[in-house]
């Protein structure tokens, strides 16, 4: 029988997100309008939750400015990046730039700002809310999904504190 080791209560923060990145992670843009004005941030805690119905679901931190500008709308898309938009990630995550300067786009049939050339994306209705620490756990409903033709290509990941690609392993050594 395996023994557990006992738990400590204080983690170190910096600690804690240096072993967690070592969990590779795609890397999304969440995208929705504020009136005309098209909205969006780098996200990459990003999953599926469930298939009936169809649900998915990422946390943003709570001193998000761009995620209290979407929430009241119910609605927001997700855009998943292709390996070759690491600017498009970067540009998003900046404060206080304008993050849509020289980004290719169009509406979801919701109006969500779709981002061109990501590897795929879900448009969605807010579902649910959770309260989690110093993030919020948003659930959203899938309404519509990129179609097939999108679907080419490979993800951007980030790992180790790093963007990384995949790399293919060849299958007839394992």
């Amino acid at each position: 029988m395996q023994t557990v080791a006992p738990t400590t209560t204080e983690i170190d923060a910096r600690r804690f997100r240096d072993v967690l990145g070592h969990y590779a992670s795609g890397i999304t843009i969440v995208t929705g309008h504020d009136g005309d004005e098209p909205i969006g941030f780098t996200c990459q805690s990003f999953y599926s939750v469930s298939v009936d119905p169809p649900l998915v679901s990422f946390s943003v931190m709570k001193t998000s400015t761009t995620y209290p500008r979407i929430a009241p709308t119910g609605r927001f898309a997700v855009n998943v990046l292709s390996r070759d938009q690491t600017d498009v990630s970067a540009q998003f995550a900046r404060k206080g730039t304008d993050k849509w300067a020289g980004i290719d786009w169009s509406p979801a049939a919701s109006g969500n700002p779709v981002i061109a050339e990501t590897l795929m994306w879900v448009d969605c209705e807010l579902w649910a809310e959770h309260d989690a620490g110093d993030h919020l756990i948003v659930i959203g409903k899938v309404t519509e999904l990129s179609p097939e033709r999108w679907h080419d290509g490979e993800p951007l990941l980030f790992f180790k504190g790093r963007y990384r690609h995949l790399r293919e392993i060849d299958q007839a050594a394992i």
